[in-house]
């Protein structure tokens, strides 16, 4: 009950000693405990994460696109009712999964390009050229990176399914399926055995869009 804790102190470094010679010194002047007015480290990051999980199937004749309504930060729950899918066309649907301001700001760009396309051309555009053209927007912002996790699904110009996934940066390709934001690791390997059949021993047959 007698037990004490020699301390040192320098001025500027708290240690804490030993009266055993042969035990190692705790050295603390690497550690600040507030007694000194070292600068702490700040850090800010633009980005937030705010969850969801979107994903597209493309079939011969078809494509499906769904997505989450739920937007959260952290641990709470913002909202219910936030869409992550956005129409650019009557025949193409973005869904997108990340940080709601960079997916909103997105969303808009793509608009007013889709409008001077339309106003241009006269004709709205194909879904692949709007593929492209969104693969175009993400790499011109690839040095501060829109945080937004996208999945394009439309009917090609020959009446296919068209799904088209895409990095942060805007590299992309056409996928039967795809899938982005919190749920994907759980969303691919589903998709693999139903979509691409994999790890089944039953005969592959194509589904219909009821199904």
């Amino acid at each position: 009950g007698q037990a004490t804790i020699p301390v040192r102190f320098d001025g500027t470094n708290l240690s804490i000693s030993s009266n055993n010679p042969t035990a190692n010194i705790i050295d603390g002047s690497s550690i600040d405990h507030g007694i000194t007015k070292a600068p702490y480290e700040r850090s800010f990051s633009p980005y937030e994460f705010n969850g969801g999980t979107t994903l597209a199937i493309s079939g011969p004749d078809y494509a499906v696109v769904a997505a989450d309504t739920r937007l959260s930060s952290g641990y709470e729950i913002l909202s219910r009712n936030v869409s992550k899918l956005h129409p650019l066309t009557e025949r193409c649907v973005l869904g997108s999964a990340g940080c709601k301001t960079d997916v909103d700001q997105l969303r808009s760009v793509l608009d007013i390009k889709m409008k001077v396309y339309q106003h241009n051309h006269r004709k709205p555009m194909a879904t692949p050229s709007v593929a492209q053209m969104l693969g175009n927007t993400l790499y011109m912002k690839r040095f501060f990176p829109y945080y937004s996790f996208n999945v394009l699904a439309g009917i090609d110009s020959e009446g296919k399914g068209a799904v088209y996934s895409y990095d942060a940066i805007g590299s992309f390709e056409r996928t039967p399926f795809s899938a982005s934001g919190s749920g994907q690791a759980f969303l691919i390997p589903l998709m693999d055995n139903v979509i691409s059949h994999k790890n089944r021993c039953d005969e592959q047959r194509d589904l219909p869009v009821e199904e």
